[in-house]
């Protein structure tokens, strides 16, 4: 089939047509290989094709040579896009001499950057030369790197936002002890000159910040674009940043438009933001250090909020590796807040479940222990685990080791775990069974006063494996997520 295409295309036969439907084969890498095999060097067709008459056979064509991605169709394609006088056509020549090694023609590339930014265009135009504009940019960052910027705002007044888990908003909003702070729903909201607190904390997912003269934009981009850049958010920038502009961003909207309309939405207010701040902000989609994210309101207008890029967060850096069934840090830092008035320093903790060990440097974290024990019967998160705990320079003792084989010479003050939980290869059985079990086992391996942290999504069978003894007391019993089914039990064992 790939044959006959190629043929016919050789043969003048339904150039257009065949064009496209080679074009949607080489989307698989074995007909790129089977083609090129084909051709053995012979690309005369392809040369041809790009002075064809047909502007689209000639976006086509370059847009295969692009995928067959051969070192010697540099100079053809980049001589085809200097003489194309179809701006429509513009930028697949540039989707094309991406695949290829274009460092050679990098300052010829900047120069025509340079003129379609400079240039007065007709109103017409705009969606080609916008296009062209984008994808230049993003080949020149490509090889140059987008310039980098150093954070330096620590002590500037900033408004921010935290993100936390909804239910337990309060957790976050204790630690805050410098600057006015409060909850709303999605978490909480400072206003502080204190940034170096803000980020030791280990109990919000994201910081976001507000532009205090621009809290919402309409949905029109033009105007959306005007306020955002006349509000501050230059000055913003530079107050926080040691370098200053091109800043480099992307945009996240969030909205229940269609897809299609927000993808509208968001590219024509990425532009006129580089309009309106004459490239001073500047969207790329793979070197940007600022995303501008907009959030759609019970109004129909967008929330304004800055995430930065450029702040080193190293609070969870330890976190190299992790398998598909790890905790998340933060809700790991979490648990260990909430169960913070449980937690004794010096414990010697367990964890028979220790996947790559987060929840053990999460306890430690914040309570110091020791000695610590992680057990897993997964050895590749054994391997993962000690490695997360070599960065943070943390003293586990990791076994790779089923729990229910597990034996010590002496008995633990604690088992801090994420229980297994229901679903993959286990069936609601085998599940049931395994609670059973390691309730059983526990008491084999703890200390009289002894405390358990249980993390878990199955808080039926955790219920249900409390009474298998009347020595397992339910202290407390904690809805994490209600949406997820997620509950932190903490249970005290009396002997």
């Amino acid at each position: 089939m790939l044959r006959e295409t190629y043929e016919q295309i050789k043969d003048g036969v339904d150039v257009r047509k065949n064009l496209i439907e080679l074009k949607k084969a080489l989307k698989q890498d074995s007909n790129k290989m089977a083609l090129s095999y084909y051709l053995a060097g012979e690309y005369d067709i392809f040369y041809k094709l790009l002075e064809h008459e047909d502007a689209k056979v000639r976006k086509n064509t370059a847009l295969i040579m692009g995928e067959l991605a051969v070192s010697e169709f540099l100079k053809p394609l980049f001589t085809a896009y200097q003489r194309e006088d179809k701006l429509f056509v513009k930028a697949d020549y540039l989707v094309a001499i991406r695949h290829l090694d274009y460092r050679n023609i990098l300052e010829e590339l900047k120069e025509r950057l340079d003129f379609l930014v400079k240039e007065t265009f007709e109103e017409t135009s705009m969606k080609h030369i916008n296009e062209e504009r984008k994808i230049l940019t993003n080949m020149i960052l490509d090889i140059e790197g987008a310039k980098k910027h150093t954070f330096i705002g620590y002590n500037v007044l900033s408004d921010v936002i935290l993100l936390t888990n909804r239910d337990h908003k309060e957790i976050t909003l204790e630690q805050i002890k410098n600057g006015k702070a409060k909850t709303f729903n999605a978490g909480v909201v400072v206003c502080t000159r204190d940034l170096e607190e803000i980020l030791g904390i280990r109990t919000y997912s994201e910081i976001l910040f507000r532009l205090r003269d621009v809290l919402t934009v309409s949905c029109d981009p033009k105007q959306a674009a005007e306020k955002i850049w006349k509000g501050g958010l230059l000055d913003f920038l530079n107050m926080r940043h040691e370098e200053k502009a091109p800043y480099y961003f992307r945009l996240e909207v969030k909205s229940k438009m269609p897809l299609s309309e927000k993808s509208s939405f968001a590219k024509k207010l990425a532009t006129a933001l580089e309009e309106v701040s004459n490239r001073q902000v500047v969207n790329s989609t793979s070197n940007y250090e600022v995303e501008l994210r907009l959030i759609e309101n019970k109004d129909g207008d967008f929330n304004v909020l800055i995430k930065l890029y450029t702040i080193p967060d190293q609070r969870f850096s330890y976190r190299k590796h992790a398998v598909a069934a790890s905790i998340q840090p933060v809700q790991a830092a979490l648990i260990a807040e909430l169960a913070k008035p449980y937690l004794k320093e010096g414990a010697q903790v367990l964890d028979p479940f220790c996947g790559v060990g987060t929840m053990l440097i999460e306890r430690n974290k914040l309570v110091p222990a020791t000695p610590m024990y992680g057990i897993d019967s997964f050895g590749e998160a054994i391997d993962k685990a000690i490695e997360n705990s070599r960065r943070d320079h943390t003293i586990i003792n990791f076994i790779n080791r089923d729990f229910f084989d597990f034996k010590h010479q002496y008995l633990f003050d604690e088992i801090f775990t994420n229980m297994p939980t229901r679903g993959g290869r286990k069936t609601d059985a085998e599940m049931e069974l395994l609670y059973s079990r390691f309730f059983k086992k526990a008491l084999e391996i703890l200390k009289d006063e002894a405390v358990m942290i249980l993390y878990t999504r199955d808080r039926d069978l955790v219920l249900k494996g409390v009474t298998q003894s009347p020595l397992y007391h339910i202290e407390q019993n904690i809805a994490i997520s209600k949406k997820e089914d997620a509950y932190l039990f903490i249970i005290k064992v009396g002997k």
